[in-house]
């Protein structure tokens, strides 16, 4: 089979690709080697809403569809896992009354919607995306196949793998660290809305102090909210590093490729 080839990137004056989302000069970046050649980024469903209280923000999407695709198109093979709380937690359904396992199923098909529409966004920017479900929906997505998907990243095509792990109790976030060791990820990236992780939370503690690095087992023994405690167990046990930076930056994910050390590192020390 020939490999598809993306089609070259609008000039950086096209009407989509304006100053604020490729904040970078040309050159800026380019002259420095990249540091990762495969990752796995992991973006929550709230991301998504901008500034609404539902949904998802047409601007946001199309901002982090820019950046993914810059940052593809640079060499970097990625991967990508959305959560769906901008639509349906399962916890939040259950703790209303629903039944987990139920909630859980509404929260995977979340994901999915969330992913058709980061997929829509990257194809109308010319890029080339394809969404892989942890359950059969076979009229929207192709199923997960791990050789499969790393045979689209091989191929240049930007992975969105959905539905989580496909089964009730494990959240996201277990499911991007586990996405990043099944497809042998250099690094997973947690993309959120403040600028690393913090001894306190920053909005409501003036003193609370940003943490530049730690190790897994500080993580989980000072339950710093990272991630869950069975994505940051994954990510030990497999020796897979975590960064988690301020998406709202734009340009962060591209300089992170290039080795700035933006938010904070968790890896073994």
């Amino acid at each position: 089979m020939l490999r598809e080839t993306p089609k070259p990137l609008p000039v950086i004056g096209d009407s989509r690709y304006t100053a604020a989302v490729l904040p970078h000069k040309p050159g800026d970046l380019m002259s420095t080697p990249l540091n990762y050649g495969r990752i796995l980024l992991k973006l929550s469903g709230e991301a998504l809403m901008g500034q609404a209280d539902y949904g998802i923000d047409p601007k946001v999407i199309g901002r982090l569809a820019d950046e993914i695709i810059e940052v593809q198109r640079a060499g970097v093979e990625i991967g990508v896992v959305i959560g769906g709380g901008n639509i349906f937690r399962g916890a939040g359904l259950a703790a209303a009354g629903m039944d987990r396992v139920t909630g859980d199923h509404m929260g995977m098909l979340a994901t999915v919607m969330n992913a058709l529409a980061m997929q829509d966004a990257i194809e109308k920017r010319n890029g080339i995306a394809r969404v892989m479900s942890a359950i059969q929906i076979h009229d929207v997505s192709e199923d997960f196949v791990r050789r499969r998907a790393i045979r689209h990243l091989e191929k240049g095509r930007i992975v969105l793998f959905a539905a989580g792990i496909g089964n009730p109790f494990f959240t996201t976030d277990s499911a991007a660290a586990l996405r990043a060791v099944e497809i042998s990820a250099d690094l997973l990236l947690k993309a959120t809305k403040v600028d690393g992780v913090y001894t306190a939370d920053p909005a409501k503690h003036n003193d609370a102090v940003r943490y530049d690095r730690l190790d897994y087992d500080e993580v989980i023994e000072r339950k710093l909210a990272v991630m869950d405690t069975a994505a940051i167990a994954l990510c030990r046990d497999h020796d897979m590093p975590l960064r988690i930076y301020d998406m709202t930056v734009p340009g962060n994910l591209m300089r992170i490729m290039h080795g700035e050390p933006i938010g904070t590192l968790v890896d073994g020390g």
